[in-house]
C-alpha cells in the first residue's frame, strides 16, 4: 500500500460487519494465524495500484471489535449505518477521498491482490470508465470478487439507490448498465462453478482445507483453482450452498 499519489487515487474499501446471519462473527474467525478480515486487508494492501485500505464497518457496538481488528491489521477505519451499506461507502469516501473505490467484502479471504491491482490498472488507463469488475462477466470462483467504481458514480449511488441496492452498493450499476461505462476482467479457463467465499459452515470447512494446503499467503486464483480441480472431495464440501440473491 502506497501513500496517496499525485493523479488518480484508488482506495480499496472493505465492507465488514460481525452480524452475519448465516455465520455470525465470520470476519473475525482465526484462519492460519490471522483473522479472516486480516487476510482481506493484507490482500488489498499488497495489491499494486491501491493507495489506501479502508475497512467500512457499522457504527453498532457489535462492530467495535471489527474496527479494532481493522486498525490492528493496519487499515484505516470508517463507520456508518449497519443496514445501509452504500451509505457506509459514502462515509468511507468522504473521510478518505479518492478518485475511485475498489469494493471488497471481508468474507473473501482468498481474494487475489493481482486481480485487485488489475482493476486499478484498467481504470487508470481509461479513467472515463464508471465501473470495472471481476463479476460483470463471471469467470472466476465466487470469492475472488472485486469491483471498482468511479467516485462520482459511487456518490450518485449513495444519493439515489433504493431498496436492495442500498445493501448491495453496485447492483443498480450492473443491473442497468446502459447509463454507465462498464467493463469486466475475465480469465480462462473459466472457473465460475467453484466457491471460496465464506457464508456458511461448509464454506469455512472448504476454505480451511484450501489454506491448509496452500499456506498462509495472499490468495492466488490460479493456485486455488488448480487445487480444487485436483480435489473434487474439497469442492463437494460446499457445492450445495446457494448464494443469497440480491434483495434477499
Amino acid at each position: 500500500m502506497s501513500p496517496m499519489r499525485d493523479g488518480l487515487g484508488v482506495n480499496a474499501v472493505i465492507q465488514a460487519r460481525s452480524s452475519s446471519t448465516r455465520l455470525p462473527g465470520k470476519v473475525l474467525r482465526p484462519l492460519a494465524g490471522r483473522s479472516v478480515l486480516g487476510w482481506v486487508v493484507r490482500a488489498a494492501a499488497s495489491a499494486p495500484g491501491v493507495d489506501q485500505v479502508v475497512v467500512a464497518t457499522s457504527d453498532a457496538s457489535d462492530d467495535d471489535a471489527v474496527a479494532s481488528e481493522a486498525e490492528r491489521c493496519g487499515a484505516l477505519v470508517s463507520r456508518g449505518p449497519l443496514d445501509d451499506v452504500v451509505a457506509r461507502f459514502g462515509v468511507a469516501l468522504a473521510q478518505h477521498p479518492a478518485d475511485a473505490v475498489i469494493r471488497l467484502t471481508a468474507d473473501c479471504p482468498l481474494v487475489d491482490p493481482a486481480l485487485i491491482g488489475r482493476l486499478a490498472t484498467v481504470w487508470r488507463a481509461e479513467p472515463s470508465l464508471d465501473y470495472v469488475s471481476t463479476t460483470l462477466v463471471r469467470t472466476l470462483p465466487r470469492g475472488f470478487d472485486a469491483e471498482l467504481v468511479r467516485a462520482e458514480v459511487l456518490t450518485e449511488q449513495v444519493e439515489s439507490a433504493s431498496g436492495p441496492d442500498r445493501e448491495h452498493v453496485t447492483s443498480a450499476i450492473y443491473r442497468q448498465p446502459s447509463p454507465y461505462s462498464c467493463t469486466g476482467v475475465v480469465v480462462g479457463p473459466p472457473a465460475e462453478d467453484l466457491r471460496v467465499t465464506l457464508d456458511t459452515a461448509e464454506d469455512w470447512e472448504l476454505i480451511s482445507a484450501v489454506v491448509a494446503e496452500l499456506g498462509d499467503r495472499p490468495g492466488e486464483w490460479r493456485s486455488v483453482v488448480s487445487l480444487l480441480r485436483s480435489r473434487p472431495d474439497l469442492v463437494a464440501l460446499n457445492a450445495h450452498v446457494e448464494q443469497k440473491k440480491v434483495g434477499q
